[in-house]
């Protein structure tokens, strides 16, 4: 929550800057994400998104707003139709304690594991959401970068590696418990690097419950939320991480929690890789080592909350349980070493 002093603040800042009358001004928290902060904030009729970094421990670049800012103003100049337009960016971390800023606010469904929603939509129905889904993301990979100045928002050589050898550390600096099947894995990523020249726009962190859905007309992917880990890279990356997050029915329940792929109708992982294959200009080679990153990476984001709650910075209830996702993502990862199966 914000404090009363804090939105004191906030308001006499937004008539400074937007001049908006503060007694027209109202914020209240959005629930759902596991990371960074959302507010609803109305402004007599309009209605915004706030976004702000979580309390405590902090992830340095997933919680940078000035350059998630930075992302969706270039996602609109690419042309980009499905990201959330920015409407303002407060640098001074005096006003709410961070740096923060306010895009427009996307009406629609989001779409849980447990969400209530799930008992309206048919097989059919998951079926179409899996494949405009990554109708979605081939269109963010297929993205122009130059004209665009996407770009300069991320250093696209040497990408993988880096991430390999960044998300090792924060594991490891994020770590509460012994868990040797992801250190196994860290040293099996390390071994199999693969040697990649493809380059795309990438989401990072893609799947289900950063995606807006219109319901009025069937069902459609009407926006992507939650940009902070965008960057330039390696797509199959990008790909290898919502694989991860795209469980199915004999994976491990707690797995399960976080995306609702596992539902009949939902395409397979392997047919996700078929479809992304057809209609990409990319060669899926290594897919093996990019799930199991997908995997790795998960279990590091997971850990990272975790230890978060562990210190008495956040006390959400949905975050206790998830050390046992790191386990089990640790252990699935294994497993798909093991048997050269995604």
């Amino acid at each position: 929550m914000i404090s009363g002093q804090k939105i004191d603040q906030l308001t006499k800042r937004l008539q400074e800057k937007l001049n908006w009358d503060p007694d027209q001004i109202k914020i209240s928290p959005l629930s759902g994400g596991y990371s960074n902060l959302t507010y609803e904030l109305t402004f007599g009729q309009q209605k915004f998104a706030l976004r702000r970094p979580p309390h405590g421990y902090k992830i340095s670049t997933a919680h940078d707003m000035v350059r998630e800012y930075k992302v969706l103003q270039s996602l609109e100049k690419a042309g980009y139709s499905k990201s959330p337009k920015v409407i303002y960016l407060e640098e001074n971390e005096a006003v709410l304690g961070a740096p923060f800023f306010i895009m427009e606010f996307i009406e629609g469904k989001i779409l849980r594991a447990n969400s209530s929603l799930i008992e309206k939509l048919t097989s059919k129905d998951f079926q179409k959401l899996s494949i405009q889904t990554l109708d979605s993301l081939l269109d963010l990979h297929e993205l122009d970068l130059r004209r665009s100045g996407l770009i300069d928002l991320g250093k696209p050589k040497g990408y993988v590696e880096r991430q390999v050898i960044g998300w090792t550390k924060r594991y490891q600096a994020a770590k509460t418990d012994q868990i040797p099947e992801l250190e196994k894995v860290a040293h099996w990523l390390h071994d199999h690097l693969p040697n990649s020249t493809d380059v795309s726009f990438i989401h990072n962190d893609y799947k289900y419950d950063n995606l807006v859905l219109d319901l009025l007309d069937g069902i459609q992917v009407k926006a992507v939320l939650d940009w902070e880990m965008a960057t330039v890279g390696d797509p199959l990356m990008d790909l290898g991480t919502s694989l991860a997050y795209w469980s199915e029915d004999q994976d491990p329940p707690i797995l399960k929690l976080f995306n609702a792929s596992h539902y009949s109708g939902n395409l397979t992982r392997q047919e996700v890789l078929t479809y992304y294959e057809k209609n990409s200009k990319h060669t899926l080679e290594n897919m093996l080592f990019y799930y199991v990153f997908g995997l790795f990476k998960v279990a590091g984001i997971a850990q990272q909350i975790y230890k978060r709650y562990k210190l008495g910075q956040a006390n959400d209830s949905r975050f206790a349980p998830l050390i046992e996702v790191v386990k089990a993502a640790g252990k699935l990862a294994q497993t798909s070493i093991r048997t050269e199966r995604i």
